[in-house]
């Protein structure tokens, strides 16, 4: 049986979902959340997701969430 291949987003349809999937998860409003985002792509947590559109799936997108919410208070 062959693995079935999962689509890539553009990069900014996937900071658009992995905003969307913290505001689902973590109960956070669309503001925070797009702010977080923002802070973790100036912090270059993004940067090889832009480069890799392999990188850019759903699945990914709900582990980037995760993670980025985890580390929240990192970012600058």
């Amino acid at each position: 049986m062959m693995a079935k291949k999962t689509a890539s987003m553009s990069y900014e349809a996937y900071l658009d979902e992995v905003t969307t999937l913290i505001t689902e998860k973590y109960d956070m409003s669309d503001d925070d959340a797009i702010r977080l985002v923002m802070r973790a792509q100036a912090a270059e947590f993004f940067v090889a997701h832009d480069d890799d559109a392999s990188l850019r799936t759903l699945d990914r997108a709900h582990e980037d969430a995760r993670t980025v919410f985890k580390l929240r208070d990192t970012f600058p």
